[in-house]
């Protein structure tokens, strides 16, 4: 059995597997396999990947049925303690396999443990250096557009990027796989926030390093499909995750930070998008599809609890650090 197996979604991205798998071939940690989950490409990927890398296992589908049931299909297929999932619009450094697995075994309590994403065009600075969630409903991205030379230090973060991290499989089992109502944006937040809840941590990586184009598939950082989705999937996770007393305690918070993104989205010609998805995450929310996925309050988890909500707080402050 390897002790890692690396997952790549994939949907039309030929030209961007060619890098991706070359450079995974050229890793130094050589212990580990590679599942491409294929949703429904007609760019040639599938024989792209059967005649150049016939030791690649692939998974494929006929049409398009989402990154998180990509992942868990990836994660179900493999037989390896960690699994490593990989954006195929990445180009990973010769040591990003080995560092997320020495990372991980150094750390018992870890569930996830995240990499150092570089902008492709330019990888002196930061895509990501982990996520961050405020009290506000704001995901984002630590360490956007700065300097990586800031971001040389592991660091324990909210939640860690699912386009290039590492989870324990042991953990996986406790949390449970990707949420497949999401379909794709924030699955990754949603994961880790439940690893928070029962005591797990999540870890930025400094020492991986993937350069990463950002937006391969769906095409853009802002386009209607990402902003309907993301405001679906915000509202979707804050009611699965955050008990009702602690939705109440944020309510102040929760609704300047929807309102300041109606705004902004509007400004961008996006707004009826963004409108739409927050209608179709509270019908998401109150589905009974929802209903078997909401954690309860339960109060041996007291305690994580309140460290989220400091976190949640402290990010009301953060710039992006």
């Amino acid at each position: 059995m390897l002790p890692v197996t690396v997952v790549i979604p994939n949907m039309n991205g030929k030209h961007f597997l060619e890098d991706c798998l070359a450079a995974l071939k050229g890793q130094t940690m050589k212990e580990f396999g590679i599942i491409v989950v294929d949703n429904g490409s007609t760019d040639g990927s599938l024989e792209f990947l059967k005649r150049n890398y016939p030791e690649v296992k692939v998974i494929s589908w006929p049409e398009n049925l989402g990154f998180c049931k990509a992942v868990n299909a990836g994660i179900q297929a493999s037989d390896s303690e960690y699994v490593i999932l990989l954006n195929n619009d990445t180009v990973p450094h010769k040591k990003f396999v080995e560092a997320l697995y020495r990372g991980i075994e150094k750390r018992p309590k870890a569930f996830c443990c995240t990499a150092r994403m570089l902008i492709a065009s330019n990888p002196k600075l930061t895509d990501a250096a982990g996520d961050w969630y405020s009290a506000m409903g704001w995901a984002f991205a630590r360490g956007k557009n700065r300097p990586a030379s800031d971001y040389k230090k592991p660091a324990r973060v909210f939640s860690g990027c699912a386009g290039a991290a590492i989870y324990r499989m042991e953990y996986l089992e406790k949390t449970g796989l990707f949420d497949e109502a999401h379909f794709a944006y924030l699955e990754d937040l949603d994961i880790c926030w439940r690893a928070n809840i029962l005591g797990y941590e999540n870890w930025f990586l400094s020492a991986a390093r993937v350069k990463h184009v950002g937006s391969g598939t769906s095409g853009s950082a802002h386009n209607p499909f990402k902003v309907r989705y993301s405001a679906r999937n915000n509202v979707y996770v804050i009611y699965k995750n955050m008990p009702l007393p602690q939705r109440i305690l944020n309510a102040p918070f929760l609704f300047a930070g929807f309102q300041i993104k109606k705004l902004y989205f509007k400004k961008k010609g996006l707004g009826k998008e963004y409108k739409e998805g927050l209608k179709e995450g509270k019908l998401l929310a109150k589905s009974g599809e929802a209903a078997e996925k909401i954690r309860h309050f339960e109060f041996r988890y007291f305690r994580n609890y309140c460290r989220i909500q400091l976190s949640l707080w402290a990010s009301l402050f953060r710039r992006r650090g």
